[in-house]
């Protein structure tokens, strides 16, 4: 962990771009990056996981002791189905949440919820034990950018207490303009935005919201839920004074980004060369998928 300023420890906070939940069975460069990562942090006592997958009309958090694993997708094959992500739950995290964004309230989810794909198809590779408590946090939908630049940085305090903060989306995902053909590129208004929107999570993170003025924000985020768990890193980071650091970079079918981000530590490297996904596309229209 690194040190703040009083000499506390902070826990590293991240976003990771986690594209086609196939990655869950998959070895590629973007699942190593996400194994040197859980490989580098120090052992969190729990983990915060904003994914983009629990997007309603509420902020809420998990507060059951053995959150179920949800399989939020369609048309892929029954292996993906199968893959179960066991973490306990860690209910009296909802309360240290709620404290830490007050006067925000946020609703304690005991049964609706659990562990979605957003999170878990990423921890099987960081966190392959299923050791480490998961909580889930919410992404409102009723609200605008400030609120969720501001609620994240409210969860910086989480990070002095051994909470690790993890949200899961993607910078530009755009399901209508997926081609399977595609694994490993993506579009030059894809590339355009996620180049912007890194100099912006290095230099200045708390800046990311401007970026609904760009002009490829209409392609790359048609819809906000994958890109608004990039402002609870970008909060994280404006609250402690940092940038980020890239993880990972890349595209997928032509318009998604999979680029990842961490704060208060240094990225390692992932080995490999191996690209982006290869498994087999779902038996579904992309924008049917769900990922």
């Amino acid at each position: 962990m690194s040190p703040d300023q009083d000499g506390t420890e902070l826990m590293p906070a991240a976003f990771i771009g986690h594209g086609n939940p196939m990655n869950a069975l998959e070895t590629n460069r973007y699942t190593q990056a996400w194994h040197a990562f859980g490989r580098a942090v120090p052992r969190p006592r729990a983990i915060l996981v904003v994914s983009a997958h629990w997007y309603i009309n509420a902020t809420a958090v998990t507060a059951m002791p053995r959150p179920r694993t949800i399989h939020d997708f369609y048309g892929f094959p029954p292996e993906l189905f199968a893959v179960q992500y066991p973490a306990p739950g860690l209910p009296e995290l909802a309360a240290e949440v709620s404290d830490a964004v007050h006067p925000t309230w946020v609703g304690a989810d005991v049964d609706s919820w659990g562990i979605d794909h957003g999170t878990w198809s990423v921890l099987v590779h960081a966190f392959p034990d299923a050791g480490i408590p998961v909580v889930q946090l919410s992404i409102n939908a009723d609200k605008d950018f400030g609120y969720h630049l501001d609620l994240g940085a409210r969860l910086a305090g989480l990070r002095r207490t051994g909470v690790l903060v993890v949200a899961s989306g993607n910078v530009v995902h755009n399901l209508g303009g997926m081609n399977w053909n595609l694994a490993d590129s993506g579009y030059d208004w894809a590339r355009r935005f996620d180049e912007d929107a890194k100099a912006q999570m290095l230099d200045d993170p708390a800046a990311i919201t401007r970026l609904d003025g760009h002009r490829d924000f209409p392609n790359a985020v048609p819809t906000p839920d994958h890109f608004l768990p990039l402002l609870y890193l970008a909060g994280l980071a404006s609250a402690d004074g940092e940038g980020a650091g890239v993880l990972v970079d890349g595209y997928t079918y032509g318009s998604l980004s999979m680029t990842a981000y961490a704060v208060g530590m240094a990225c390692p490297e992932a080995s490999g060369e191996a690209g982006g996904t290869a498994g087999p596309a779902p038996a579904v229209p992309p924008d049917a998928s769900n990922i």
